[in-house]
């Protein structure tokens, strides 16, 4: 279980990120966090991420308090973040050191058996495109085996085909170890496409707004009634957070 309780993130030049934050996620669940620019949905994963302290309120996971870098906690950013320098498989396999050179390498296979791209094992991230690239990067978050995955709009750079592609293979990597996920996406489609849960978040600061339940049987269709309905469903909930953000006293100091 991952459990966000009141937590607020302030910079020291007063600006206000993040106020009472308040989320519960049980193991393997998917949630997608979305809203408008500068509702605190990246600086929410960082904070989970252990990569920045929060002002205020408490991360726990399993009840153990996360305040740094966590090994149960992987994160997948926008961009791959490659090490040019080594090859495919080696760039998955960074961060498994300590593991014996069977396991090691067995684990590095069967990721990127995965994610399609075995036959790409001694390539070096240059060779690849954008879409193989973001492919590694998945992989290398999941080979770990994390109890919690953070992906900060890992696919927004990608065309519509790849971006599905990715879907799939995501999920299909999720399915066999159900870490419990937290998706930041501008993409209403894609967090109906993976979230067990859409939570739509209001800036000035940023907080939580409203949350979607999204029980859909996978894999997912985009033009089915259900997948239709969600998303107007979540786009109506997006409306409304944004409402209310200008309806809001103005303040300075809001991210």
């Amino acid at each position: 279980m991952l459990t966000i309780k009141d937590l607020s993130k302030t910079y020291a030049d007063g600006t206000q990120a993040l106020s009472g934050i308040g989320l519960d996620v049980p193991a393997g669940e998917i949630v997608a966090l979305i809203g408008g620019s500068g509702c605190g949905k990246t600086t929410l994963l960082r904070l989970v991420a252990g990569l920045d302290r929060a002002s205020a309120g408490e991360i726990r996971l399993d009840g153990e308090p996360i305040s740094a870098p966590h090994p149960g906690v992987g994160l997948v950013f926008q961009e791959p973040r490659l090490l040019p320098w080594l090859s495919v498989s080696d760039n998955v396999a960074f961060g498994l050191a300590d593991l014996p050179r069977g396991e090691r390498r067995a684990r590095v296979a069967h990721a990127l058996e995965r994610v399609g791209l075995a036959e790409h094992a001694g390539r070096w991230p240059r060779e690849l495109s954008g879409g193989q690239q973001q492919r590694v990067s998945i992989a290398r978050a999941f080979v770990a085996n994390p109890r919690v995955l953070l992906l900060d709009e890992p696919f927004s750079a990608l065309d519509a085909f790849t971006r599905r592609d990715l879907h799939g293979h995501l999920l299909a990597l999720w399915a066999e170890s159900r870490p419990t996920v937290l998706i930041v996406t501008h993409d209403v489609g894609e967090a109906v496409a993976l979230a067990d849960r859409a939570v739509v978040m209001r800036p000035k600061p940023g907080r939580l707004d409203d949350t979607v339940a999204l029980a859909l049987p996978r894999p997912r269709d985009p033009a089915a009634p259900q997948s239709e309905a969600a998303t107007r469903t979540i786009l109506a909930a997006l409306d409304r957070s944004l409402r209310r953000a200008e309806a809001a006293p103005i303040n300075a100091n809001w991210w």
